[in-house]
């Protein structure tokens, strides 16, 4: 195992595909942990482990990973708990975090991406598709494109983005959204005069497409909208294209 494992390293080297990402994995588990350390150390990743909410959040701190792998379900301080101190903190606020549930409810979905969850996945699940998940993030924050990099204040209409901030500005009321949320409306920004699919948000902010993950997209724009909602003064600014993706709406118009 360990002669495969190595030749596999050595293969990702010779292709230039080689990752000094620090990832921090807090799993109460400890065989689940172990196999999470011991995939993504062949991958070149450097991997420091917690075993429960409070010690995770410590190594945070201490170590200001590149991303984080946070487990849902741990005794005392649970996983939703400790995104949201990671995301309260200065100097942990702009970790991505990838979180593992055995729970497939669309509410703890919500609840997660709500606190500022960059991406979710659903125990059991494959190894591959963790690698996958844990590339995407990386390259996220590591290589934004730079249509969504911009620091720029971004005024089209009656919207304005506040980058510095992750605030949406609409006349004189403002909002405060997630990370992901800004760059959906970012993105929407950028390409206002055009629908955009659900397809290019995954590929644009996530780093992937997987057809079943549109409910991701859903999620965070229903969350848009709602935060929207409440400084628009009832009018909509993102329109739903069915079955196609979602056109934002400079000027707004009434709600129906």
């Amino acid at each position: 195992m360990k002669l495969r494992a190595n030749a596999l390293l050595r293969q990702i080297q010779k292709s230039g595909e080689v990752f000094m990402s620090k990832i921090l994995v807090v799993d109460d588990d400890e065989a689940i942990n172990e196999l999470i350390k011991v995939n993504l150390e062949i991958f070149g990743y450097e991997v420091i482990t917690a075993f429960d909410g409070i010690q995770g959040f410590t190594l945070a701190k201490q170590e200001l990973p590149d991303l984080i792998i946070l487990d849902v379900m741990m005794p005392d301080v649970d996983g939703y708990t400790v995104a949201k101190r990671v995301r309260e903190n200065p100097s942990t606020k702009d970790i991505p975090i990838l979180m593992l549930t055995a729970l497939n409810m669309l509410e703890d979905k919500v609840k997660g991406f709500d606190i500022g969850v960059d991406d979710y996945l659903v125990k059991p699940f494959e190894m591959e598709e963790l690698k996958v998940r844990v590339r995407a993030l990386l390259k996220r924050v590591k290589a934004i494109p730079e249509s969504l990099a911009t620091k720029e204040i971004l005024t089209i209409g009656d919207i304005t983005l506040l980058p510095e901030t992750y605030s949406v500005k609409i006349k004189e009321k403002t909002a405060k959204l997630t990370p992901i949320e800004y760059d959906i409306l970012n993105l929407l920004v950028q390409n206002h005069d055009c629908m955009v699919s659900s397809g290019k948000l995954l590929q644009d902010i996530w780093g992937y497409a997987p057809e079943d993950d549109v409910e991701t997209i859903r999620v965070h724009i229903r969350h848009l909208r709602t935060k929207i909602k409440k400084i628009s003064d009832g009018k909509e600014y993102i329109e739903t294209i069915y079955g196609g993706g979602y056109r934002l709406l400079p000027e707004g118009k009434p709600e129906k």
